[in-house]
C-alpha cells in the first residue's frame, strides 16, 4: 500500500504538477500541499500561506484554484493515484497593519475584489464576495499567549498566537469553515492537515471532521508536544475527544532520545507499547517537520544528518503510523541548512526506503537483534531492517525462522545482494549505517 506523505512545503503548485509522475514512480501515496487559502500574492516568504485573507478564495504566491484543480486531477490519474491532502489553518486570520485589523478580507481587498471581478471570480471556492467573511465579533480578545500560559489548554485555545488573530468557535466561524471544507471535498481533496490544532476547541474539530460525509477523508492535526507535561494537557485530551490522527511528537521524541549519545535503540523497538509513541492508527510519524527548522525555539530539536538519514530508515521500515517526508526548497534562513532538505523526496536513499515501506506495509515487525546502538527487525517474511547508530561496524546473528529461506535478499538503499541460508544467518552493519534488505528485489 502507498501511503507515504509527501510534505511539498511551499512549492509551488505548478511545481508539484511538474513533477507528479516522478512523485509517482518514487512511491508516494499522497501529497500535502501548502495552505492554499488566500494570502498575499506578492508573498513569497512561506509564513504567508499560515496567515489567510479569506476561506473563500483560493488564490497566493504558489498559484490559484486552476492551478490547483489540475494539480488534483493529475495527482489522480494513472494507476497508481496520489492522494492530495491541504494544509489548513483555522486557528486564526492574518497579522496585518491596518485600521480594520478584525475585520476579514478588509475594505481593501473587497475593493480589489470588486475591481478585478473577472480574477476574484476565477479563484472563488465558494459564497459571496461583495461582503465580508469575519468581523470583530468572530474573534477572541484574551491577549497573547505568555509565560506559564503555554502550559495552560484554555489560554492556548482562546488567546493569541504569536499575535494572530485568534478566530471563536461561534455560529459564523462554524459555519464559514463548514462551506470552506465541503468545497474543497467537492473539488477533490483527500484530507486535511489542521494547523495549530491544539489551539482550536473541540468544538470546532467536530464541526469539520465528524460529519459522515467527511469521515472517509484522512484528517491528521499538529499536535505539538515537547515533553510528558504537554502530552497530559494537549495531545491525551485531543485523542480522546476526537478520532483524528496526529503528528506523533512522542515518537520524535522517542527517536531523538534513542539517538542522541548515551540513548539506546531498544528504545525503539515498541515505544506504543511503552507509552512513547502513539497508537498504530492515529501517528503520522516524521524526522523532520517545518516547524523545526524555522523555529529557533525548536532547531535543538533537528538531528544530526547522518543520525536523520537513520531516523528515516526507522519510520519507513517500521510498522505503525503513516510516515511523512518533509521537502523544501532551502526557506530556512539558516546557512546551515542550505541543501538539507532541497528536493529531499527524490534522493536515492529516502526513494529506497520509500519502496521498502510499500512492499511490507502491514506486515508484523519482529525483532531480530539488537543492542543499545544496533537495531536489527524483520518485516514480515521478505524484509530486514538493520540500523547501527555506532561509530563502529557490529555483526548481528540471528535466527531465520520466518524469513524467506533459502532467499536472496538486496539491500534497497546500498544495492548490495546476500543470499540466506540455514538455521542461522550473521549480518554485518558498518557504523553509521541503515541497510533495508528486501527478499526477491
Amino acid at each position: 500500500m502507498r501511503d507515504v506523505i509527501l510534505h511539498a512545503f511551499n512549492w509551488k503548485y505548478a511545481d508539484i504538477l511538474a513533477n507528479v509522475e516522478a512523485i509517482r514512480r518514487a512511491g508516494y501515496g499522497a501529497i500535502l500541499i501548502p495552505p492554499p487559502l488566500s494570502s498575499d500574492p506578492r508573498g513569497d516568504q512561506w509564513w504567508q500561506r499560515y496567515q489567510p485573507r479569506d476561506y473563500r478564495v483560493l488564490l497566493s504566491w504558489l498559484g490559484g484554484k486552476r492551478e490547483l484543480e489540475a494539480l488534483v486531477a493529475a495527482c489522480h490519474a494513472g494507476a497508481s493515484p496520489i492522494r492530495v491532502y491541504a494544509d489548513l489553518v483555522l486557528n486564526h486570520m492574518a497579522n496585518e497593519a491596518r485600521d480594520d485589523h478584525f475585520d476579514f478580507p478588509g475594505r481593501a481587498e473587497l475593493e480589489r475584489y470588486r475591481q478585478e471581478p473577472a480574477l476574484y471570480e476565477e479563484n472563488r471556492l465558494y459564497g459571496d464576495l461583495g461582503a465580508g467573511l469575519f468581523t470583530t465579533a468572530d474573534f477572541h480578545h484574551a491577549g497573547e499567549i505568555e509565560g506559564a500560559e503555554w502550559g495552560d489548554r484554555g489560554a492556548v485555545q482562546e488567546q493569541n498566537l504569536s499575535g494572530l488573530p485568534d478566530l471563536g468557535d461561534g455560529a459564523r466561524v462554524l459555519e464559514q469553515q463548514h462551506l470552506m471544507v465541503d468545497a474543497m471535498i467537492a473539488m477533490g481533496f483527500d484530507g486535511f492537515r489542521v494547523d495549530a490544532i491544539k489551539h482550536i476547541t473541540e468544538r470546532m474539530i467536530d464541526n469539520l471532521a465528524d460529519r459522515p460525509e467527511v469521515r472517509e477523508r484522512f484528517w491528521f492535526g499538529e499536535v505539538l508536544t515537547g515533553g510528558d507535561q504537554d502530552e497530559r494537557v494537549f495531545l491525551a485530551p485531543f485523542l480522546r475527544e476526537t478520532w483524528i490522527s496526529a503528528y506523533d511528537f512522542p515518537l520524535f521524541t522517542t527517536i531523538r532520545e534513542a539517538f542522541a549519545p548515551g540513548g539506546s535503540l531498544r528504545a525503539l523497538l515498541a515505544p506504543d507499547r511503552d507509552g512513547n509513541a502513539l497508537p498504530w492508527d492515529r501517528a503520522v510519524t516524521f524526522v523532520v517537520n517545518h516547524d523545526i527548522p524555522h523555529n529557533d525555539a525548536f532547531r535543538a530539536w533537528l538531528l544530526d544528518r547522518q543520525d536523520e538519514h537513520l531516523a528515516h530508515a526507522y519510520i519507513l521500515g517500521r510498522d505503525g503510523g503513516v510516515p511523512l517526508v518533509y521537502s523544501d526548497h532551502d526557506e530556512s534562513p539558516h546557512e546551515a541548512d542550505r541543501g538539507r532538505w532541497r528536493d529531499a523526496w527524490k534522493r536515492p536513499d529516502l526513494a529506497a526506503m520509500v519502496a521498502f515501506h510499500n512492499e511490507v506495509h502491514g506486515t508484523p515487525m519482529t525483532l531480530l537483534a539488537g543492542n543499545d546502538t544496533l537495531l536489527v527487525f524483520r518485516r514480515g517474511d521478505r524484509g530486514i531492517v538493520a540500523i547501527n547508530k555506532a561509530g563502529f561496524g557490529q555483526w548481528a546473528e540471528f535466527g531465520t525462522w520466518g524469513l524467506a529461506n533459502p532467499g536472496r535478499y538486496r539491500d534497497l538503499i546500498h544495492g548490495h545482494v546476500m543470499h540466506m541460508s540455514g538455521e542461522r544467518f550473521g549480518l554485518y552493519v558498518p557504523p553509521r549505517t541503515a541497510q533495508m534488505w528486501l527478499a526477491g528485489a
